[in-house]
């Protein structure tokens, strides 16, 4: 496990613990109080499934919040887990493997920005923070993606997107399963508004709060316009079975004539007099030519060829 100071007070620990079964432990040795490890221990089996904000005892503080992370290359969409423990100076973190977002806290505090929050609170502010714009660079691919679906399915040539648009409904949902409970938990984190000094330091969340329900919209937005592209897409493909139907009625007219004529004189009837005519033979060709001509000319005209 890390150990990371922040630039705030030198009594200030951040303490990153290896995995999420670690954490109550990882507090335990770096001197949180009895009661707070108690709580969060009886608490684990809420926050190791679920988005869940717990006030500790002591003022301290228990997040759980899902972590976004997006793969352009699949298109896909993983959300992971990520908690943090604040009470008093220490703040204790651990989260899923493969989920990074602990490294952009990280960077966050060591970046020399100006936090909204001061000591251990600081890893708080940096995580959240760092949630949201994570979330924001997924809607924003998500929403390219969208768009590429969108040309791909106005395009002139034929094509099926139904799996991708599918898929990306798909990593749309899974999306918004992890941000609308991280917007939820945002909204408990605030102090009570009878505070009105501690409510006034802790307007930097009510905008990080309004940021991340922006990102919520945009995203079903974007789910609103894929069902639009599969309705555009599903009457395309019944205006093409249509045009394919006519076109195939206008050829089967078109070889039912010559068909007629040639059962017609192939009739086994001993008195035929057109059998005996010198120029019968050429004579049907060329009404059938001309037959078959006028029909393709009328149905090219009509716009079934």
């Amino acid at each position: 496990m890390d150990d990371v100071e922040p630039e705030a007070d030198a009594g200030e620990r951040w303490v990153r613990a290896d995995r999420l079964d670690d954490l109550a432990g990882a507090a335990r040795r770096w001197g949180a109080p009895p009661e707070v490890v108690h709580a969060v221990e009886a608490t684990h089996g809420l926050w190791t499934r679920r988005a869940h904000v717990e006030h500790l005892p002591g003022g301290g503080l228990l997040l759980a919040a899902p972590t976004l992370t997006y793969d352009p290359a699949t298109l896909a969409v993983t959300s992971g887990r990520v908690v943090c423990l604040v009470t008093g100076s220490l703040a204790v973190t651990a989260e899923t493997a493969g989920g990074h977002t602990l490294d952009a806290v990280a960077d966050r505090l060591c970046s020399g920005a100006t936090a909204p929050a001061s000591g251990a609170w600081q890893v708080l502010a940096a995580l959240l923070g760092s949630l949201a714009a994570r979330a924001a660079a997924v809607e924003t691919a998500l929403g390219e993606a969208v768009a590429e679906t969108e040309a791909v399915v106005f395009a002139r040539t034929r094509s099926n997107p139904l799996e991708r648009v599918y898929g990306l409904k798909r990593e749309i949902a899974e999306a918004r399963r992890a941000l609308v409970p991280f917007s939820a938990e945002l909204s408990e984190l605030a102090p009570d508004a009878g505070d009105a000094a501690d409510a006034a330091g802790w307007a930097w969340l009510r905008r990080l709060e309004t940021a991340v329900e922006r990102v919520d919209r945009r995203l079903d937005a974007h789910d609103a316009l894929l069902g639009d592209l599969l309705s555009v897409h599903l009457a395309q493909v019944t205006l093409r079975q249509n045009e394919d139907q006519r076109r195939i009625s206008a050829w089967a007219a078109i070889g039912a004539l010559p068909t007629l004529v040639a059962s017609v004189y192939g009739m086994n009837f001993q008195h035929m007099p057109e059998l005996a005519w010198t120029y019968g033979y050429g004579l049907v060709l060329a009404v059938l030519a001309t037959s078959c001509s006028v029909l393709y000319w009328r149905f090219r005209r009509s716009g079934w060829l």
